[in-house]
């Protein structure tokens, strides 16, 4: 074999070995098809929690317990440029640092969030049009999620949206800089009541551990930019899953 070809033959074998030892390339999956939720679990030997984990997410909200133990999360977002990214499957917001929220008495700082078409979460059976989640980190690692639920409303467009829609890529792998003063805090609703419980990453690897404070009230969003999303992305949720005994809380 010549020495070019053999370099060549090295380098690919180089490239395929760094990829399998590289954890965040993981089988590809979507939210259709054969590559849909249904199947996660049987994608990639890191995707097993998908099918065989028993704190799941999301789920059908309902049948929540009281717990007057519980205090209300305290939010200290500040306003910044963002980046949107266009993932193929979504989109994913970046925020820059400095933004976190206090839960239980641990911080936990704000890394991005993602919108959903419908809701991944329900109340009583009942989706609504749209979702945020806005993710969160601890120092030790611990992911805390907040849920915001969007219902569409006509003729009341979304203030926040209507600026981070402007810059929407709309072909996958495409971002998008938006160098607005973007406050992730415009989209909590007025009334922060909240329902929590322990559940999962929303998509592969479905990594379970994960905080979850899921909004009780919606805030809105027009129907002019429930379909500039929908156009993209007609569908982007996982099925709901089994809670398997878990509980529920509402902090009132």
């Amino acid at each position: 074999m010549r020495p070019f070809a053999l370099a060549l033959l090295m380098l690919g074998f180089s490239g395929l070995c760094a990829a399998a030892q590289n954890p965040n390339q993981g089988a590809y999956w979507n939210y259709e098809g054969h590559t849909g939720p249904l199947v996660w679990g049987k994608l990639d030997p890191a995707y097993q929690a998908c099918s065989r984990g028993h704190e799941q997410s999301p789920v059908d909200i309902r049948g929540a317990r009281l717990n007057s133990a519980l205090r209300p999360i305290e939010f200290h977002y500040i306003g910044g440029p963002e980046t949107l990214e266009n993932t193929g499957r979504g989109i994913v917001v970046r925020v820059d640092p400095g933004s976190y929220i206090v839960a239980g008495g641990v911080r936990y700082n704000l890394l991005r969030y993602e919108f959903h078409h419908p809701s991944e979460h329900a109340v009583r059976g009942r989706l609504t049009d749209m979702e945020v989640d806005l993710i969160h980190q601890s120092q030790d690692g611990r992911f805390a999620i907040v849920a915001v639920r969007l219902s569409e409303d006509r003729g009341n467009p979304n203030a926040v949206l209507a600026t981070l829609w402007q810059h929407l890529p709309t072909t996958a792998g495409a971002r998008s800089k938006v160098e607005d003063m973007i406050d992730p805090g415009a989209f909590l609703p007025a009334d922060r009541s909240y329902w929590t419980y322990t559940g999962s990453e929303l998509t592969p690897p479905c990594a379970e551990g994960v905080l979850w404070f899921v909004f009780e009230n919606n805030i809105s969003i027009s129907r002019e930019q429930l379909r500039t999303f929908t156009d993209l992305f007609r569908m982007n949720t996982r099925p709901l899953q089994d809670l398997h005994g878990r509980r529920i809380e509402a902090d009132e």
